[in-house]
Order: structure tokens, then sequence, then C-alpha cells
């Protein structure tokens, strides 16, 4: 075979083809089907010998019912299997072809345990103990686990930060990591071209897992569980029932041998999710692309090299005996349009146009590529999803169908992981971990099947892959899906948009003028034209450091703003939902771990839980007055009415827990979603009351107008919803108002505010403000893996009165038990810059890592928190926090910490009474 160097040379001299599918990196797509099937680097797979379209039925005889069907014998299915079967299910796998033939059997199999993600850092721990430790026990079988270490490369400071950062989480796990310097990497690794680099962070556990080992020995040791593995199995429809309160859940799995009555199904049928998705009218959000390596001839000196991940030549280079697999993540990857359900063990011709950049980043890390063959090829399809996490948990179209799909080309090495967190989540109603980031519900549900938003986001997700994780990074496709009221005129105003889950949120506000989003150019590839000058782009790429941005200035600004006189923000994009009905007070009580049961009239903050006691959400409930007639801020209703307001990230993932509680407890109430009907601005600081007093038809006296209540009032002559609240600790109102009003009602808060010192804010000033006064963020402080007793959020529950609540039995247990984590606040004195992931020291142990930091402007501090335990494992008790040393460590530097029990701006909440 010619040579890695030749190859290169060849790719860059060949002249370009014209459009035709499937090759050539101008065209989008590929409509291509599989190629002439090839070899991969194992020395087996499960692949049977034999005509492959010869007819045969399943491997054995199908049961009439289980109690769970997995779809798709590759690395999530059989690990899912795996799992359920440990937890007592006896699952039924049905696989179409053979276990692996799907995508499974050509994957890379690396595994790195060091992920800017403590979740991930923990799923991954799981993957490498099942297959190093656990299915050997079990089994005594080996299931080609080697461990040969991992080796990331620094080309430039940014990248030898992200890995010092790396480092610092690992030391809350025990995962040993250590920053090499170019000679010290030389040494490693003598093969390795050195002189371009900053440094390497060196894992020497981290290792590569054979995919046919080690699902073959998990179907086995499933089995032996009383599990079944049925082979040659195409499912071809998902049978569904409505029960009689209107609820369509699972039924059966149909197949062409017969159908398998169950409740519950798990969708892991990865590049194929979508078309066993269609089948049950569940929406799987993800699109197939060609992923390609190659595999060189003997190199010499190669043996027992860690396998290698060099981000900026965005390439690895995985061990593979006496030989190297080269493989990468490239700006125009080939998109499978048409996704076959015949393909089985096929791999496609690789386009060498395509993957040639990958050859000039192996040569120059490893030059003595460029005079090795290459023995073969491989290019298979993997599915990458829109923000380039996995798909999983229940559809929320349809109860009992569960996913496990879409894994970007990490369904090996996430695989262990994820499928015992799939068997909790089946099981027990809740995975065991904060799997928020994985939700299927984390997407909003007019995105899932919105064609554009899939591919321009999936794109953009593949192209950087092995991106530095910058803290405050935004995409650049799939933009302006979901806009606001308001977003012209603050785009107009010089507002930077941040995206969340679709829509557009003021981030920060530059003076410099507009900088509007523009459409997606796929970073100039498929013939695109790449966007020239652009203003967004331009300050994006400012934010890409780990040292304070460019703009911490402006954003400083907006907060002393916000405490000296008052600041506006633009909250519109929260979720605002109606609870009513005949049992929305049996809703509520249930629902919610607060009182809420007040008069109208009155805001609640509260917290709703899991069964576990962990927190899914921190959101305000409002009292209604019940009304004969609907209206823009109420619907009609008779009874109890409750309006919700909760982030809008996580807008759909509340509705489809609140909607999963409803419908598990037949509570006759609607849940009705009016968040594109409402926008939402804030108006906090010192001046607000002077400010709105201008503006409001109404008395905004403390006798009048307390703490945490609410009234409809005009505004500039249009009537909104005003509520009395801050959530940066200031004096300060929301208004909840109609979307045609609100352009005009923002124009008058303006123009009164503007003798006041009045500014637009955004939500980098809202990070800043919040963490400054203690407030907590749902998905940072509190997961769903967190109780609020554990946040200091004890005051949301109402655990003295008798009402029972969701999560209520959890709670008296832990408090009976004592705590074994707490979270605590951290200054640290020395203006340094956090962002998360930093390891807790306390008495020259580790004891935690901080899950939020952030600059607090008004005390001139950084400000983070994180949960910490104690070491021995017993309780963390309030003198244990205070008795302690603290430091918190980034990027391997410790830095003297205080912690605080209370907020340490405004412990007394003075300023929100309006006590200044």
């Amino acid at each position: 075979m010619a040579a890695l160097g030749r190859a290169l040379r060849a790719a860059a001299t060949r002249p370009r083809p014209g459009p035709a599918p499937g090759l050539g990196p101008r065209p989008l797509s590929s409509g291509a089907g599989p190629a002439a099937e090839k070899s991969v680097p194992y020395q087996r797979t499960l692949k049977e010998a034999g005509d492959p379209e010869a007819a045969r039925g399943p491997s054995r005889p199908l049961p009439g019912e289980a109690d769970v069907v997995v779809i798709g014998g590759g690395s999530l299915g059989c690990q899912t299997l795996y799992h359920l079967a440990k937890l007592g299910v006896r699952g039924v796998l049905l696989e179409r072809e053979r276990l692996t033939s799907g995508t499974t059997w050509h994957t890379a199999g690396l595994l790195w345990q060091l992920r800017p993600s403590d979740v991930e850092v923990e799923l991954l721990a799981h993957t490498r103990r099942v297959v190093s430790r656990d299915l050997e026990a079990e089994t005594g079988l080996h299931t080609g686990w080697i461990q040969n270490g991992g080796l990331f490369i620094a080309s430039n400071r940014q990248r030898l930060d992200e890995y010092k950062r790396l480092m610092s989480l690992g030391k809350a796990y025990g995962v040993e990591s250590h920053v090499l310097s170019p000679a010290e990497t030389k040494a490693l690794y003598p093969l390795m071209n050195v002189d371009d680099l900053y440094g390497t962070l060196y894992v020497p556990h981290d290792g590569t897992m054979d995919p046919a080992g080690t699902c073959s020995t998990l179907a086995r040791a499933a089995a032996a569980r009383g599990a079944q593995v049925i082979e040659n199995c195409p499912v071809t429809g998902i049978r569904v029932r409505t029960d009689d309160f209107g609820v369509r859940r699972v039924a059966a799995v149909e197949t062409e041998r017969g159908a398998v009555q169950t409740p519950c199904v798990v969708n892991c049928a990865g590049v194929w999710a979508g078309a066993v998705g269609r089948m049950a009218g569940v929406k799987v959000p993800l699109v197939a692309m060609h992923h390609a390596y190659v595999v060189t001839e003997r190199v010499e000196g190669i043996q027992n090299m860690p396998n290698v991940r060099d981000h900026d030549a965005s390439i690895y280079l995985r061990l593979q005996g006496d030989a190297l697999s080269v493989g990468g993540y490239e700006a125009n990857p080939i998109f499978w349009e048409e996704v076959s359900d015949k393909f089985a063990f096929g791999l496609f011709d690789l386009d060498w146009d395509v993957f040639s950049q990958h050859i000039e980043g192996a040569v120059n890390r490893v030059p003595v590529l460029g005079k090795t063959g290459v023995k073969s090829t491989v290019c298979g399809p993997e599915s990458f999803t829109p923000d380039h996490k996995p798909l999983m948990g229940e559809a929320p179209e349809l109860r009992g169908f569960f996913l496990g799909c879409g894994f970007n080309s990490a369904g090996m090495m996430l695989g262990g992981g994820c499928g015992q967190e799939l068997a909790h989540w089946i099981v027990h109603g809740r995975p065991e971990k904060d799997m928020y980031g994985y939700d299927i519900r984390r997407f909003h549900h007019s995105l899932t099947d919105h064609r554009r938003w899939i591919r321009e986001r999936s794109h953009e997700s593949y192209a950087k892959n092995y991106a530095v994780v910058f803290p405050h990074d935004e995409p650049l496709a799939g933009r302006n899906m979901r806009t606001d009221p308001l977003h012209e005129e603050l785009l107009a105003r010089g507002c930077v948009f941040q995206e969340r889950h679709g829509w557009e949120r003021p981030g920060w506000f530059n003076p410099g003028g507009a900088a509007p989003v523009l459409a997606y150019d796929y970073y100039g590839a498929y013939g695109h034209q790449a966007h020239q000058d652009y203003a967004y782009n331009r300050l994006l790429g400012a934010e890409y450091t780990f040292d304070f941005p460019p703009h911490h200035e402006v954003i400083r600004r907006e907060c002393l703003a916000c405490r000296g006189a008052a600041a506006v923000f633009d909250m519109s994009y929260f979720g605002k939902f109606y609870l009513v009905g005949p049992d929305a007070r049996k809703a509520a009580d249930w629902l919610f771990s607060a009182d809420v049961s007040r008069p109208p009239g009155s805001t609640v903050y509260t917290c709703m839980l899991n069964a576990r006691g962990g927190t899914e959400s921190d959101l305000t409930v409002s009292r209604l007055a019940p009304g004969p007639e609907a209206a823009a801020l109420a619907p009609a209703f008779e009874g109890d009415g409750f309006y919700l307001a909760v982030g809008g990230a996580v807008a759909q993932h509340n509705w489809s827990h609140i909607t999963s509680v409803l419908q598990d407890r037949r509570l006759r109430c609607q849940l009705i979603d009016s968040s594109e009907d409402l926008g939402m601005i804030s108006i906090q600081g010192p001046a607000s009351r002077a400010i709105l007093q201008e503006v409001l038809e109404a008395d905004l006296s403390n006798e009048a107008f307390p703490f945490s209540t609410h009234q409809l009032v005009r505004a500039a002559g249009h009537l909104v919803r005003a509520m009395r609240l801050s959530f940066v600790g200031e004096l300060g109102w929301e208004l909840h108002i109609p979307r045609p009003a609100c352009v005009p009602v923002y124009r008058a808060v303006m123009a009164a505010g503007a003798k006041h010192g009045l500014v637009n804010a955004g939500y980098r000033a809202i990070d800043s403000l919040s963490i400054e006064k203690g407030y907590r963020h749902w998905h940072a402080d509190l997961r769903p893996d967190d109780s609020p007793l554990e946040a200091g959020l004890a005051f949301t529950c109402k655990l003295k009165s008798e009402v029972a609540f969701l999560g209520r039995e959890a709670l008296q247990r832990q408090r009976a038990a004592g705590l074994r984590r707490r979270l605590v606040c951290f200054t640290v004195d020395e203006k340094v810059p956090m962002f998360g992931l930093e390891a807790i020291w306390r008495d020259g142990q580790v004891v935690g890592h901080v899950r939020r930091a952030d600059f607090g402007f008004a005390i001139d501090k950084t400000v983070a928190y994180g949960y910490i335990r104690d070491p021995s494992g017993g309780p963390v008790s309030p003198d244990f926090v205070k008795s302690g040393d603290y430091s918190l460590e980034r990027m391997g530097v410790a830095y003297p910490a205080w912690a605080h029990l209370k907020s340490p701006f405004d412990p007394d909440n003075k300023r929100v009474k309006g006590i200044y």
C-alpha cells in the first residue's frame, strides 16, 4: 500500500471530482450505500461466515412477552441489557443481524478517562470498571481491554490550560494524570515530534476496548442472569396503546416472526434509531455521517505506546499492536442521507480528499508515518446529535419508550456508564447520576424534528469535536430559531446573544454596536462562502480564553449599575406555564416542595423533586384567582390555578417532568404553555421602585406590594403581571407582559430609567450577581442528584407540615442520617478567573470540586460553589465546614480560599427588602 506521506501528496494533486453522489468535499451529503466490505483492525469480529444475504430466522424463539425489549445489539444495547439483568430485570435484546453489526464493530474503541464534565468522568470510570474488571470476574472471559495509557497533545497555551483543568478535576475523582513537558513527552513516546508542543497530559490508566470481545462478554454475562439475546430478528413495528387517561404507552414490539408484548422499549439502534423512532411516532434528533480512520503497516518502536489525541490537529492515533489507527474529525464530513436498513458489517470507500487533512497532522506528530504503508481503510457510519451529547431517557411522546442512541462515536467508552444509568432510569424511574445533559427532554419539541437545525448543529458539533471547551463558547449553527419580542430592539442596542436550546437570550451588551448572528456558513465547507468581518464571531473569539475576557469590564459595569442604580434584564425566554383544573391544588401540593397553597396574589420560590429527593427544577409558583373568561395573562378556569415561571433552557424538561407526574397520579388538570405568548423583563436595583413608580399604575410601597407577591397592573397603558422578586439580591420587580405589549412597555421603562442610571444587562451579569448573592442555578448548583437539604435550600421544603410531596420520604431519611455532602460557598482573595471543575482541597485532602464559579464585582472577589464530603465518610456538619483550611486548585495551582455558610454579599437580605 502507499505510504501515508504519498497518500497526502496524491490527495493534494488529485483533480477534484465534480459533484457526484458520495464523493468529494463539495456535496453536502452522500446518498451512497456501503461499499465493498473491508477489514477492520481486530483479530476477530462477530460477523457470521457465509452468504450475508442468505435468509435465516431468529437465533432463538421469540418469547411472548418481556419486561423490557432492547432494540440494537451494539455497545449501548449490550450494556443496557447487562445492567438491567444486574437489577433483576430479564430483558430481551433484538438485533436485526449479528451483535455489533451496525456501527460498533468498526469503532476505534478508545477510552479516555478525563473530559470537561464531572458526570462524564463518572460514566467513563464505570465503563472502565466493567470492561477491565467486572466482566472478567463474572464470566472468566477477557474482554480485550488493553491499558496502554492516553496522551493529550497541546500545541498552544490555551490547550495546555484546558488539560491542566482536566488534571485538577481528575484529582477529585482519583484519576491519575500528569502534565508533561515536551522533553518528558519525548522520553515517553520516542517516535513523537515534540518541537511544536507546549506540553502534554498523560493519563496512564486510559486504554483500548475491543468491540467484539466486550459485547459478546456482556451478552454472556446478561444471559447468565436470565436475559435473552436474539439475533437475526429485525423489528418491523412498535405497537402503541392509549390508556383510559388518554396517554400513549408502549404495548408490544413487532417482528417478522411475531410480536413480543412489553411495556418498555429501549431504542439502542444507533444510526438506525430514527427509523425505530418513526415506528412509534417518536422524534429522534440525530444525523448519520461517514467517520473514518486508516490502519498503518507495522511501525517499528510503536509497541506499548499510549493512544494519542492531538486535538489541535483534530486527529487521534490508536495503538493497534505494532501499528497505528489514524483518524480524526474534519470540517467537511460526508452525510449519509439514505440510511440503508440492509447495512451490516459494511464500510464505505474512503474519500481521500476529505481524509487527507488528518494525514498531514499525523505525519507531523509521528514523522515515521510519512514512510509507513496503509494496511486498510475503515470508513463507516456514526450518528451525531445537535449538541454532541447522547440521546437518553423516556421520550416525551410515548411512555415506556426509552432512548439510548446518538453517541457521537463515543458509544464504546460511554456505554458502561450510560447503560447503567438507563437501567436505573427504567427500573427506578430516574437515573442515579445527573443525566439532564443527555436527557432527550432537554430539547424543545419544536426542534427535535427541525431538519435544518438538527443538520446545522450536528455538523458544527462534529467539526468542533476536538475544539477547546471554553466556558463561554456559543454555537454559530442553528441560530435565531426562537426569538423573543424584544430581540430586534435589544440587537440594535448592542446585545450579544447567547443560545439556549433554540432560544436567543441576551448575554451582554456591546458598546461597539450591533453584532447579529448570521446564517450558518458551515465554516466554508461544501462550497459555502465563509463570512468575512463577522462581528459576532469576532466577539465570540475574544471569549476563547481561560483568563478574564476583554469585555470583562463591560460585564462589570452592568453588574455595578444593578448594585448601584438599576438594570433591566430581558428574561422573555423563560418558560411560562399555567397549571389549572379540578386537581390543580392536589397536583401543586405533590409536585412542589414548598407550600404554594397560599392565597391568590402570592408567589413562592420552590423546588420540584424526584422520588430520590433530587432536584428536578427550581422555579417560582404564583397562586391565581379563578376567572370565567380567558385573557392574555390567565386562562379561564374554576377552582385552583397556578402560574409557573421556569428557566427557559430547561422549560421542556420541566414540562415533561410535570406531565409525567400528572399522568402517573392520574390528576385531572391542564398544563398550558404560554411561553411564546408572554414576554418578561425584570428591573432590579436600588432605583427600581422609583423607575417603575413612573410606569406602573400601582402603589409599589412595601405595605402595598410586599416581597413574593404579584398583581395585575397597567404599564404604559398595557395590562401586565408584576411580581416583586429578585434573582440578583436587589429590590426589584418582574413584569410578565403579553407579547404585543413588550416593546412599548420596555421603551417606557427605559425612558423612565434614563435619569436614574438604568442600563441594559444580560445573563453574564445575572451569573455574576446571582452567585455573589448565593442564589442557586439549576443544573449547576442544583441537579437531579442533589437534594435541597444538601444545597442549603431546606427552607423550600414543607417538612414541618403533614403535606405529602414527591421526594419527601427521601429527604426525611437523608435528614435523619445526616448530610454526607454539603454545598459550600468559597471566595478567593486573589483576582483569578474560575469557571467550575476546580478541585477543592481541605486540610491537604481533595474533598470535592467546584460546580460553578464567577467573579463577584461588588465584593471584588472570585466566588465559587461546590459540594464537599468528609473523606472519612461521616456527615458534613456546619462545624466541619467552618473548621477546615481550604484552597481551590485551578490548572494545577492551589489558591487559598475562604468557606462561607451564608452569602458573603448582603448576608442579612436587607437589599431585597429595599433597605439600603
